[in-house]
C-alpha cells in the first residue's frame, strides 16, 4: 500500500525507504488527529502541507544515509473548494502542482502518461482509468512499481478525495 488516508479530506502517498515512510505517515496521521481534537476543527490544507514539509526536513539526516522519504500530499481544500496536490523534495521543500503528479522509481513514466492524456474536466471514471494506466506504464519499466495482477485478482489501492471526503475505490470498480 502506497496511499494512505491522512484525515477526512486528505491523503498521503510515499516513495522511498519503506520503514521511515510508514513511520512518517503514522506520525502525520496522529498529528492531524491531535490538532483536530485540540482545536476542534480540521487544520487548513496549507497547514497540513506545511507540517508534512517540516517532517520531511527533519528526516534529512537519515536521507543522507540513504533513508529518503519523498511524499505526495493531496486533499480537498474546504476553504478554496478545490482539490490540491503538493510534492516535496528531500530537504522539505514544498511545491504545489496544479493538475497531477507522480513520484518514486516509476514516477517519470507515470507522469509521461498523465501529461499525454490528462484533461482538467475529466469525469470520475476517465480520471480513474488514466491513473491506472499511468500506474501500469510505470510498472512496465520499473520492478519497484507494482501494477495490477489480473490473474491473481490483485489490484492497486486507489483513494479519491472530493468535497465529500476521502473514499476508497473498490476492487470491483478498478477491475472494470
Amino acid at each position: 500500500e502506497k496511499v494512505y488516508k491522512a484525515d477526512d479530506y486528505s491523503v498521503i502517498a510515499m516513495a522511498g525507504a519503506a520503514g521511515p515512510c510508514l513511520e512518517m505517515i503514522k506520525l502525520f496521521q496522529v498529528e492531524m488527529e491531535h490538532y483536530h481534537k485540540i482545536e476542534g476543527e480540521t487544520l487548513a490544507l496549507d497547514g497540513k502541507a506545511n507540517k508534512l514539509a517540516q517532517m520531511v526536513k527533519q528526516n534529512l539526516p537519515a536521507a543522507f544515509q540513504g533513508l529518503v522519504v519523498i511524499p505526495i500530499f493531496a486533499g480537498y481544500d474546504l476553504r478554496l473548494q478545490q482539490g490540491r496536490i503538493f510534492k516535496y523534495d528531500v530537504t522539505g521543500g514544498r511545491y504545489e502542482e496544479l493538475q497531477f503528479y507522480a513520484t518514486g522509481s516509476g514516477g517519470k513514466e507515470a507522469r509521461s502518461t498523465l501529461k499525454k492524456f490528462f484533461k482538467a474536466d475529466m469525469k470520475r471514471e476517465a480520471a480513474l482509468a488514466l491513473a491506472l494506466e499511468a500506474l501500469v506504464d510505470a510498472a512496465d519499466v520499473d520492478v519497484g512499481t507494482s501494477g495490477p495482477d489480473l490473474v491473481r485478482g490483485i489490484y492497486p489501492v486507489v483513494k479519491m478525495v472530493t468535497s465529500a471526503g476521502v473514499a476508497d475505490i473498490a476492487d470491483a470498480e478498478i477491475r472494470q
